[in-house]
């Protein structure tokens, strides 16, 4: 057996194994801080692409949840303003039942067409100031709900559509005579069907657009979950390693001391 004093390979060799043993230490307390098995892109290149892309699709799910329920809200908004019309044109019906009957004077008439006119106005009233987020809820113009998943899209049309006595065909009705009022009641019951007809066009867009909302929520929680068995450390595997290296380190401290002190021995030669 030959001892050198220009290199001290065992020291060497046990150094650059305790260097090893320290970096898998530190790796391992770093996904137990974190609960995640992928902390820089030297972990797992692959996986992290896979896991970020993942996320990125969960985050698009989410918000197009989000722009269902908004849609939602808006066709609630809707149905609700549309369910007060009906109540008014139920009124103007009673008024244009009454002026229809030849026993009533002009002045009554004249009174039941003044109330017929309030009652128009409010629809026009509704019509117009009826909002949601700042914008008119009854417009010519569609909104389209986007959904993604973030690699496809797809657009959910709301066909809300103007709300006027014009829109209505009432706003040329009167009750000033007997024959007008029984032309605005034939006009009158025609607009409630419109209505009704509006709301169950909005009642089914609000069925489907919920419907959509329910399974984008599975959606997110499958890509989560797929993103989860990617990016996260398994805890208890992680806890046996960290045992294992922090004994592998004490050792590979006791074998460095150990390999230093063999060129001690040299010494003795000398004495």
């Amino acid at each position: 057996m030959s001892f050198s004093i220009l290199n001290n390979i065992p020291a060497m060799q046990a150094q650059d194994q305790l260097g090893l043993t320290n970096a898998s230490l530190q790796s391992t307390l770093l996904q137990l801080s974190t609960g995640s098995r992928i902390n820089t892109g030297a972990d797992d290149p692959a996986g992290l692409s896979i896991a970020n892309g993942l996320h990125a699709n969960a985050l698009a799910l989410q918000q197009s949840a989000q722009n269902a329920n908004t849609g939602v809200g808006l066709l609630q908004i809707a149905d609700g303003a549309l369910s007060q019309v009906t109540n008014l044109l139920n009124s103007a019906v009673t008024l244009a039942t009454e002026a229809s009957n030849g026993t009533e004077t002009s002045q009554q008439l004249t009174a039941l067409n003044a109330q017929f006119t309030q009652l128009m106005a409010e629809v026009d009233r509704i019509g117009t100031g009826t909002t949601y987020n700042g914008n008119a809820v009854f417009s010519a113009s569609t909104t389209s709900i986007f959904l993604s998943d973030g690699n496809s899209s797809s657009t959910i049309a709301v066909t809300v559509g103007t709300l006027s006595s014009a829109t209505l065909g009432l706003n040329t009705n009167d009750l000033t005579t007997q024959a007008n009022a029984q032309a605005a009641l034939t006009s009158i019951v025609a607009a409630i069907n419109t209505v009704d007809t509006n709301r169950g066009t909005i009642g089914a867009t609000v069925n489907r657009l919920q419907d959509a909302q329910n399974v984008i929520n599975v959606q997110v929680q499958n890509v989560t979950s797929a993103e989860d068995s990617i990016r996260a450390a398994n805890i208890p595997e992680e806890v046996a390693k960290m045992s294992q290296y922090q004994i592998l380190e004490q050792t590979g401290i006791s074998a460095l001391a150990q390999a230093n002190s063999m060129q001690q021995i040299v010494l003795k030669l000398l004495q």
